[in-house]
């Protein structure tokens, strides 16, 4: 990992905590992260869109940063059920993921959507993490660099940066599984994409390139030193504060 590319360690809570366990998950992040008093990497924690506001609370003063799962492309407007970059912003987030593949997968979210919720992101001041990762067919077939290739290209808006954006490798077949690539099949992955971002903004060396699918204080070290490894989107571990932490201080 370049020096100049400070890493950001992601959690993920997807559908998970209701509002006394999500204090307690967040308090406990956010105490170990003022505990260790890092400057060196960055903690992000995203909670459903029901606690963005009260984590964004409990976490003040501590370091911890807070995003969103997601976002609409639209400032507002009559679009029942969903939320915008802005509201999230206003919400206290500095960040959203966009284009995660349960997404991709349950909502149908094409590349050109997840573009353009990366725009809306930008429009509210938000970071967002652009997701992007193979089904194991995909793998299966040989496919793997070509749709992730794919993706990127659909994905990334035009006049993004390193300042503006994060990308995050999330192999569809790992994610909850329990299954990782190995470390060499991660730094082939995130060199390509590092690659292809050559292509599309002017200095893709300093941009982020998060691993995520199954991450875990056990494997975070291994897997955090692959090259091109800026850190890492974390799912079912981020619900474990202990858990967590293991892995921002394997960063």
């Amino acid at each position: 990992m370049a020096r100049s590319r400070r890493p950001l360690i992601a959690g993920n809570w997807k559908m998970n905590g209701l509002r006394a366990d999500a204090m307690n998950l967040a308090t406990g992040v956010a105490a170990g992260v003022k505990r260790a008093g890092w400057t060196d990497r960055e903690v992000l924690v995203c909670p459903p869109a029901t606690l963005v506001m009260a984590v964004s609370e409990a976490v003040k003063g501590s370091g911890v940063l807070v995003g969103g799962q997601n976002c609409h492309a639209s400032v507002s407007g009559a679009h029942t059920g969903d939320i915008s970059a802005e509201m999230l912003g206003d919400a206290g987030a500095s960040h959203v993921i966009v284009g995660h593949s349960e997404r991709r997968t349950d909502c149908g979210e094409t590349d050109t959507d997840v573009r353009h919720k990366a725009e809306a992101a930008w429009r509210a001041g938000l970071l967002p993490i652009v997701c992007i990762g193979e089904t194991l067919a995909e793998r299966e077939s040989g496919r793997t660099l070509a749709v992730l290739e794919t993706q990127l290209k659909g994905s990334v808006p035009a006049g993004a940066t390193a300042a503006k954006l994060v990308v995050a490798y999330e192999p569809v077949w790992a994610i909850g599984t329990g299954k990782t690539p190995s470390v060499a099949e991660v730094a082939a992955a995130h060199a390509h994409i590092r690659r292809v971002l050559t292509g599309l903004i002017p200095d893709a060396g300093a941009l982020r390139l998060l691993y995520g699918g199954s991450v875990k204080g056990s494997n975070a070290g291994e897997l955090l030193a692959a090259g091109d490894v800026d850190g890492a989107l974390v799912g079912g571990a981020s619900l474990k504060a202990d858990e967590f932490l293991a892995i921002a201080k394997a960063a």
